[in-house]
């Protein structure tokens, strides 16, 4: 738990800092190396849809497998150094989007006021799928809103659940997981049958932060005007509405702690995704404002986290 607590303070002070991943290989990129390099040895065009299914387990199993080595491998000799623990932190902390994410989010914001709707859409396309040229700003700030939640689960919660429950290992085979999702987990020609396990593999392990970073938000709606009871049922009321069996919770969160309705019909490259909207009774109108209270929501809920895992790391 001190590992936990360690790794949030180090990200929060310090970040994704351009200068060292101009350097070096950032984790996520050398795990997306190996995906890479699975998916173009396995994912044969010529195999049946099966063999390319099974093809597709097998490779989410070496990919967690050396995930998860690797991050034992690590643990293990720090463990035996001294100041392992905060090097450990420092690692860690590598593979948390807490500073990251809020800086992203606000870049969209921050686009609207300096460059108006074209430079929102352009900052919004670096944290989107979705086709930005399609967007009204009520469009961008929903899709900004949207991201902030969703990737506050992804980003935030489940690296630390999984850093809680298993240390680095976990860590690092979420990261793994969570990025083999983003890569091959798509519902296309290529992807249908080899990105399975990846997909299902990701749904699983992102049930329980998902719910859990739905929660946080709910309990610190006051802080962007908004009520816990109102958050809290929204989540309980809408979260099955989503497509994915877990974005919908932080997403509807969100939407009720902010009063504003989310998700709905988007435009992606692959086509449009008719969604229906998340507290669809409240405004559509979603605004650059809105954006901001969401940020601090991000913030809120990122500093109580923080605080569960250091009382967490002083009783246990």
């Amino acid at each position: 738990m001190l590992i936990v607590v360690a790794s949030l303070l180090f990200d929060a002070m310090i970040g994704d800092p351009d200068w060292l991943w101009r350097r070096l290989s950032h984790p996520v990129v050398l795990i997306g190396g190996l995906i890479g390099w699975l998916d173009r040895t396995l994912n044969r065009a010529d195999w049946s849809p099966r063999r390319r299914q099974l093809a597709g387990v097998g490779a989410v199993l070496i990919l967690v497998t050396a995930a998860a080595l690797v991050g034992l491998l690590l643990q293990t000799m720090l463990w035996q150094a001294p100041g392992g623990d905060l090097v450990l932190g420092l690692l860690a902390a590598t593979l948390i989007a807490q500073r990251s994410l809020y800086q992203h989010v606000a870049r969209v914001r921050s686009a609207f006021a300096t460059g108006g709707l074209q430079a929102a859409r352009a900052a919004v396309a670096m944290i989107v799928g979705r086709d930005p040229n399609r967007l009204d700003e009520a469009g961008v700030s929903r899709a900004a809103i949207e991201s902030c939640a969703e990737n506050f689960s992804d980003g935030v919660v489940a690296p630390l659940f999984w850093l809680a429950l298993g240390g680095l290992p976990g860590l690092i085979a979420y990261k793994a997981i969570n990025t083999a999702d983003s890569m091959i987990g798509h519902r296309n020609a290529r992807y249908e049958s080899f990105g399975w396990a990846a997909a299902r593999l990701d749904d699983v392990v992102n049930l329980i932060p998902a719910r859990l970073a739905g929660v946080l938000i709910a309990l610190v709606a006051p802080l962007a005007g908004g009520s816990i009871a109102t958050a809290s049922a929204t989540m309980r009321r809408d979260a099955s509405k989503h497509r994915s069996p877990n974005a919908g919770w932080p997403e509807s969160a969100m939407a009720g702690a902010l009063g504003i309705a989310l998700a709905g019909p988007r435009t992606y490259a692959a086509g449009v995704v008719d969604d229906p909207f998340l507290n669809a009774e409240a405004r559509m109108d979603a605004s650059p404002d809105d954006i901001g209270r969401a940020l601090d929501l991000l913030l809120a809920a990122c500093v109580l986290q923080a605080a569960v895992y250091a009382v967490l790391a002083l009783v246990l």
